[in-house]
């Protein structure tokens, strides 16, 4: 703060923020000390250029900069929160995955989020699930209404729906009624299904998944990108058969528990909600075309290459089209 001496008293001169381009000095601009600099108070006056979010004309406090609660999301200059701020968010699985997730969108300034899951807190999910307890693993509550109802505490404004069933028992309109889908699973055959419902609807879904210490994160931008099933080898269809084979919902096979630790969640979780960010704020261009991969042992990530498929059934090209 610069000070310039004017007769007996001191005024001290307050720089407009950095974003303030527009913002010009007026007689209010200064300040007299007082005996309680607690009282002290800046005012400016600002022109048309500004913060969107913000009405040409207004008068801004000292300390206005702190009411706002995305002023400094608002930095970053592609996000664009108005936009984030009104979208129809689907997050599928409220596991460890699930928890980040929730919290970084929560955080972020999504407000319209479902949350679907059909199982149970236990205790040795917390270890790397921020949102539950103690006492929700020995109550057996389900995991999505513990995490709806706490992440809805993050924000007074957040709306936050919790539907406790198998994605694949919802409505067939349920997936497509979303502007972008978030998968937080470790079931092959939920994750397929969620490609079904999405790509040819168009609707973003960014699948993430973990796996000890190293971690996935694929992008489906229908038309651009192949869809997630143009990734699949014949071990995961063999997987899948295994889900569905002829005795029903009720076959079970052996599938046994998977290591998992919150660091490793946490970075997947992360680059989810970022692309998410990117899709909302209209910047496609900055997505993810590939496969994001983490190996948090090695302390690396790589980008793999996912080739179309042509005979995927999801959006596979005529034998007529082919060159």
């Amino acid at each position: 703060m610069s000070k310039v001496r004017e007769g007996k008293g001191t005024k001290a001169v307050i720089p407009p923020p950095a974003w303030a381009g527009g913002v010009s000095r007026s007689s209010s601009s200064t300040i007299h000390p007082r005996a309680d600099a607690r009282h002290t108070q800046a005012n400016f006056v600002r022109k048309p250029r500004g913060p969107p979010s913000r009405r040409a004309g207004t008068v801004l406090k000292a300390g206005f900069l702190d009411e706002d609660r995305f002023e400094r999301s608002r930095r970053v200059g592609w996000l664009d929160m108005d936009r984030i701020g009104k979208e129809n968010v689907l997050v599928v699985g409220a596991g460890a995955l699930g928890n980040e997730v929730m919290k970084n969108l929560v955080l972020s300034g999504y407000r319209r989020i479902s949350l679907v899951d059909m199982d149970r807190v236990v205790m040795s999910n917390l270890n790397r699930c921020l949102f539950f307890s103690e006492g929700d693993s020995r109550s057996r509550r389900f995991k999505a209404e513990v995490v709806a109802r706490k992440a809805a505490a993050l924000a007074s404004d957040a709306k936050i729906t919790a539907r406790v069933n198998r994605i694949e028992e919802l409505p067939e309109g349920f997936i497509r009624g979303h502007d972008i889908v978030l998968g937080c699973l470790d079931n092959l055959a939920a994750r397929l299904h969620i490609n079904a419902h999405t790509y040819p609807g168009k609707i973003p879904y960014i699948d993430g998944g973990t796996l000890g210490t190293t971690g996935k994160v694929q992008v489906m931008l229908p038309p651009e990108t192949p869809c997630l099933e143009c990734g699949m080898n014949r071990t995961h269809m063999r997987i899948v058969q295994k889900r569905f084979s002829c005795t029903g919902r009720d076959f079970t096979f052996f599938d046994p528990k998977r290591a998992a630790e919150i660091t490793t969640t946490s970075v997947i979780a992360a680059v989810q909600v970022r692309e998410a960010l990117k899709i909302t704020s209209g910047h496609r261009e900055l997505v993810l075309r590939n496969m994001f991969y983490y190996d948090a042992r090695r302390n690396v990530s790589d980008v793999l290459e996912v080739d179309r498929n042509p005979d995927c059934p999801i959006h596979a090209v005529p034998p007529e089209e082919r060159h």
